[in-house]
């Protein structure tokens, strides 16, 4: 069961990739992609290494502890995602939709440690998981909006 979830999970992350890139600026939704990417894949690798969490079935576990498919795909994309819909946005806006979006990924991560062994948590909880999730969609929003600010 926990394959073909896992094989359910890349190809929607593939379909929302192509759809999130059809429309301008693409240079700023390739490099949400690349930031996100690199940033959870620092820190994932930092939780697992930590023993704080696993994930004892996933994508080629047996040369990644981490999660790859989250955190080269899944992440990045609703990263994209997230921008997308708050380009225009406010503060305010940006983080009302910024929490949306960490309850929703926090929701699936907890049913996931819950009723599947796609994850287990050791020391971690879904508090750390809000929270990273929260920082670094933030973080990478910022990011990405100075670099476009500084271009002008």
């Amino acid at each position: 069961m926990e394959r073909i979830i896992l094989w359910l999970l890349l190809i929607i992350g593939i379909i929302l990739l192509v759809f999130s890139l059809r429309k301008p600026p693409i240079k700023d939704w390739i490099l949400i992609f690349l930031l996100a990417s690199c940033f959870s894949i620092f820190l994932g690798v930092l939780v697992v290494e930590e023993k704080m969490l696993e994930y004892p079935i996933s994508f080629l576990s047996e040369y990644f502890g981490s999660n790859l498919l989250y955190e080269y795909l899944l992440f990045p994309v609703v990263c994209i995602y997230f921008y997308q819909t708050t380009y225009y946005s406010r503060y305010l806006g940006i983080t009302l939709q910024c929490v949306v979006y960490t309850s929703v990924l926090t929701i699936i991560e907890v049913l996931f440690e819950k009723y599947t062994d796609l994850i287990e948590y050791h020391t971690w909880t879904w508090i750390h998981t809000s929270i990273s999730i929260f920082f670094l969609m933030m973080f990478i929003r910022i990011i990405v909006q100075l670099i476009n600010r500084q271009a002008r």
